[in-house]
């Protein structure tokens, strides 16, 4: 499965992809603020064997094309919050080289795109540490709102941070879309 964009395209990982994934996976330059990160590369490739043919998770190398080459610049993922209330949530990593070139946002706006167009969604969810707010920034753009804070929830870097909980519905997307015509 492939989305494509105007500079860069959504390719659903597969098996050609996990020595990409598992080294971003396992980068802790990549995941500054999350409260651990995956130390051991076997137990990522597993994980992303195993969710290959699910559809419940949805996993993409984001790529942008230069000189003829397809350059991987991160990862971008959907996965069912709540499938009786039809809510996804997303998760994205942008290596740090490609950041600030807007190619996070246009990924996972496909992302969004995906999950309402195809999959249904009524609502999709972002969740970020208080202190990530390059994640943060990215997701307003989007149009995403903040609709809560949980306080304490993260366990980072010796001290406990709240984690931001964003949101946006089906409705708000499609009229954010068709208003940017």
């Amino acid at each position: 499965m492939k989305i494509d964009g105007d500079r860069v395209f959504l390719s659903k990982v597969t098996s050609d992809d996990l020595d990409f994934v598992c080294e971003l996976e396992t980068n802790t330059g990549i995941w500054l603020f999350e409260e651990q990160v995956e130390s051991d590369k076997g137990t990522v490739r597993g994980k992303y064997l195993e969710q290959m043919n699910s559809t419940s998770q949805y996993n993409f190398v984001i790529t942008k094309e230069a000189d003829g080459k397809s350059i991987p610049v991160g990862l971008a993922q959907i996965w069912s919050y709540s499938e009786h209330r039809k809510s996804w949530e997303l998760g994205f990593a942008i290596i740090p080289e490609f950041q600030g070139h807007g190619y996070g946002l246009e990924a996972i706006n496909l992302l969004l795109d995906f999950s309402f167009h195809q999959l249904g969604a009524h609502k999709v969810v972002g969740m970020c540490n208080c202190h990530n707010m390059k994640s943060m920034n990215l997701m307003e753009k989007l149009g995403m709102r903040r609709e809560g804070t949980f306080k304490e929830e993260l366990m980072w870097k010796g001290q406990w941070v709240d984690q931001y909980f964003y949101a946006i519905l089906d409705t708000e997307y499609i009229k954010k879309a068709n208003t940017s015509l």
